[in-house]
């Protein structure tokens, strides 16, 4: 067992590979219909005389699938890229996002992968045995073009 507790492993500029979604019709559709009932996502001919010129997923659906895969995936890559063995790091919550931009829209059949990068950590100056990592998180679309990104800040207990 690891004696070096994971938080002193990160490093920035770490890359944290959390997974990739393919965006189907019916999941654009099922989610704008009860989130976000803009024409452009709930209704494939309406959204031809969009600005968009087709059906294309909410930017709150691209956010929110980012967010599972960052929850199903973020503990994992981790201990991947530290090799850590030790006991699971406790991950807390987020102190919040900023500059979150929807930079390209997202239409059925895109898989976009998405992933964060560690730009930061310090102590927590409120919570003692807590630090804060700072990331910038992004997803891209099988082209490579950036739909998503966005700042944001997660909790991880320090022991």
């Amino acid at each position: 067992m690891s004696k070096t507790p994971i938080y002193q492993l990160l490093k920035t500029d770490m890359r944290l590979d959390l997974g990739q979604h393919t965006f189907e019709t019916e999941e654009i559709l099922r989610f704008a219909r009860k989130f976000d009932p803009q024409v452009f996502h709930v209704s494939e001919e309406g959204a031809k005389d969009s600005i968009f010129g087709r059906l294309c997923a909410s930017g709150w659906h691209t956010g929110s699938v980012w967010m599972r895969h960052n929850i199903d995936n973020f503990e994992s890559e981790l201990l991947r890229l530290t090799n850590y063995q030790g006991t699971e790091p406790v991950i807390g919550p987020s102190p919040g996002l900023r500059d979150l931009r929807w930079s390209a829209p997202v239409y059925p059949g895109d898989t976009i992968s998405f992933y964060s990068t560690i730009t930061g950590k310090r102590t927590s100056a409120r919570r003692p045995g807590w630090g804060i990592l700072t990331v910038n998180s992004y997803g891209t679309n099988q082209e490579g073009i950036q739909v998503l990104s966005m700042g944001g800040a997660v909790s991880i207990r320090l022991d």
